[in-house]
């Protein structure tokens, strides 16, 4: 967004300053033993050793399915974004797009009205998968404009005098005539689908179809005894930062409310 570029402080860098700072008043990270252990291994090593093994799982985001157009890594987080709910508010007054088809897309597209002057949906073909409701509603949005059987072929911008990259425009190409075209733009969000990173648990931990880890209640204790779920890795519906922080907490507090039931 223009009126943030200069200030503008990805995620990670503040986790990155976190680490740091924790590491200057002597905290230490051992890493030695980040690893996820199965049912099977678990009980193994409950029988052999009489040691309790504990594990959170936290996985940090989730992924989002990505349009693979050239730049768009490059500009993600600069101009291009997979969280209306995070960043919609930085694009006050400005014309953004969404790119996709189904509910995902038409319940971003209407929450972005709330700040951009205009937004444009951007899909590869006529039919939506949206559901007939959530459809009409992003229709009747005055502020919304469909632009149908077009994908985005390149994202373009430019480096800023900080150093910070900002987005300009789009190269878009139209699917039934491969023609391209060059359009102004603000700000791209993709909407095209969720899919929480948590493959590496997948044989192990019980999960919807989607992928996200089933907890049980309102708890973050898993199917496995002594491992826990928590963030993005178990939200399907909420999926922020700030939400994700408070599920972390209350999967530490069933974990150490865990280990003192052990012994």
């Amino acid at each position: 967004p223009s009126q943030s570029y200069e200030t503008q402080v990805r995620l990670d860098e503040i986790a990155n300053a976190q680490a740091r700072s924790n590491a200057e008043f002597g905290a230490e990270i051992d890493r030695s033993q980040n690893e996820f252990f199965t049912n099977q291994d678990i009980r193994r090593d409950q029988a052999s050793a009489g040691e309790q093994r504990m594990t959170i799982g936290k996985q940090g985001e989730e992924e989002r399915a990505t349009v693979g157009a050239k730049g768009e890594q490059e500009y993600m987080g600069y101009g291009v974004s997979a969280c209306a709910t995070c960043d919609g508010f930085f694009f006050k007054n400005q014309h953004v797009y969404v790119v996709g088809g189904g509910d995902t897309a038409m319940e971003e597209a209407n929450y972005l009205t709330r700040f951009a002057s205009k937004v444009t949906i951007i899909h590869r073909r006529e039919e939506f998968r949206a559901s007939k409701i959530m459809l009409e509603r992003a229709k009747k949005n005055e502020k919304i404009e469909f632009m149908l059987n077009t994908t985005i072929d390149e994202y373009l911008g430019d480096i800023l005098e900080s150093g910070a990259k900002k987005l300009h425009s789009l190269r878009i190409l139209n699917t039934l005539n491969n023609e391209t075209s060059v359009v102004p733009a603000d700000g791209v969000f993709v909407a095209i689908g969720h899919k929480p990173n948590t493959d590496l648990f997948k044989n192990d931990l019980t999960m919807d179809e989607t992928g996200y880890i089933q907890t049980i209640g309102k708890s973050s204790y898993t199917n496995i005894d002594g491992v826990f779920a928590c963030g993005d890795a178990q939200d399907s519906v909420y999926r922020q930062a700030i939400t994700a922080a408070g599920s972390g907490c209350m999967a530490a507090i069933d974990a150490e409310r865990w280990l003192e039931l052990q012994h």
